[in-house]
């Protein structure tokens, strides 16, 4: 009897790891070098803690924030359902009764940024200082708003066009040329007192949004270069731009 049970023993050591001990397989989370690497270890994977009945808003929230993160960093076309499924800690399918598919993940990032900045161009329009403070307060919160969301700003202004016929696409797109028509408006009414020194209300809009968007792509990204601080960056930008348009 002792014999064989020290048998028994010397197969169970020896046996493969079933295959539910290899899920995390793929994928994962590397915090030391901010990238996504391969594991291959036999432990039991993290998983999300199970949210509670009617929490769904937090899950969504998690998935976001992960899909950002990987957009970030690895593209739209090296980002997966899987991969993001395992940066949250849950299963594809889970993922899946949130949002369709990767493209989905992708427009609710940028809607839920635009949200935030067409909320603060409907506030700055509706105050009572002249306009051309009020096109310097809206370019002063373009600018900040693209530093506080650096990575939906990438994913939304700096990346190639995503094709999709997802109808969130059109939704994002509408968000967008809404913040862009308030702040074009107030300029409409600059060129319409006379007081352009050069171009049309368009191409003044325009060149002025062409400005500080150079200004957040450039300064979003770790920086690489000597830059001077962002506040006096964005004031000299600003100043110097309006006061060549604008005629006191």
């Amino acid at each position: 009897m002792p014999s064989s049970r020290r048998k028994a023993s010397i197969r169970l050591t020896n046996s493969k790891p079933a295959l539910s001990q290899w899920r995390n397989l793929g994928p994962v989370s590397d915090p030391s070098r901010g990238k996504i690497t391969f594991s291959a270890s036999a432990s039991t994977p993290y998983r999300s803690t199970r949210k509670a009945k009617g929490c769904g808003h937090l899950r969504r929230a998690e998935i976001l924030q992960a899909g950002e993160r990987i957009f970030v960093a690895e593209g739209y076309e090296g980002a997966t359902i899987r991969k993001i499924a395992d940066e949250v800690g849950v299963s594809s399918t889970a993922l899946c009764m949130h949002f369709q598919d990767k493209a989905c993940i992708l427009l609710a990032i940028c809607e839920q940024t635009l949200r935030l900045l067409l909320e603060r161009n409907r506030e700055i329009a509706a105050k009572p200082p002249d306009r051309v403070v009020r096109v310097n307060m809206m370019l002063q919160a373009y600018m900040r708003w693209g530093m506080e969301h650096p990575n939906a700003y990438q994913l939304a202004y700096c990346g190639r066009p995503m094709a999709t016929t997802s109808p969130r696409h059109e939704d994002t797109r509408d968000l967008s040329s809404h913040c862009y028509d308030i702040f074009c408006s107030l300029v409409r009414e600059i060129a319409a007192a006379g007081r352009l020194r050069i171009g049309t209300a368009e191409s003044a809009a325009q060149s002025l949004w062409m400005s500080c968007h150079g200004v957040v792509a450039l300064l979003s990204p770790p920086p690489h270069f000597g830059w001077a601080g962002r506040a006096e960056l964005l004031e000299v930008r600003l100043e110097s731009r309006l006061n060549g348009l604008v005629a006191d």
